[in-house]
């Protein structure tokens, strides 16, 4: 009896969709972190754009079906567009542009000394903390863009 190949799954990315319908944004930075504005482009990969100073705005041309996230620029975690994860473009009201507010998620206190440890500690240096061996992990599991866009559904609307 032949062995059968094993299956392939495909697998399913989040991307942008091609929709060339317009939609004009600021994104306006309400925290005292820089941001980094993040389009996933049409083959599912993040595209930086220039950065936001704390409690600046930007005009955007983007589109309707366009993924957007944004991320602190100095350590990488992932902040809030409108209190959503993602901000994907809607049709503009009244010709107006939308106000995409950015800001910080509410920390649990464990996130906030976490990453207050980062700051003022290297990472060669974690495990000579004296503290719980939970938190080394913790530490050591840096945010990172590529891993938060696995956890999104497919279908991610704002």
């Amino acid at each position: 009896m032949p062995e059968e190949a094993p299956v392939q799954i495909p697998v399913l990315q989040l991307r942008s969709v091609n929709s060339r319908l317009p939609a004009n944004v600021v994104f306006c930075n309400r925290t005292r972190r820089t941001v980094k504005p993040v389009w996933i482009n049409f083959h599912g990969e993040p595209q930086a754009y220039p950065s936001l100073p704390p409690n600046t705005a930007r005009r955007m041309n983007t589109f309707l079906g366009h993924f957007w996230l944004f991320r602190d620029l100095e350590t990488d975690i992932g902040l809030l567009a409108n209190k959503q994860e993602m901000y994907v473009p809607r049709q503009n009201e009244n010709d107006q542009p939308a106000n995409i507010n950015i800001s910080s998620p509410a920390f649990t206190l464990k996130e906030h000394c976490i990453q207050v440890i980062r700051r003022i500690v290297r990472p060669a240096d974690y495990r000579k903390l004296d503290i719980v061996a939970s938190l080394y992990d913790d530490l050591e599991d840096h945010p990172n863009l590529n891993k938060d866009l696995r956890r999104f559904p497919l279908n991610s609307e704002s």
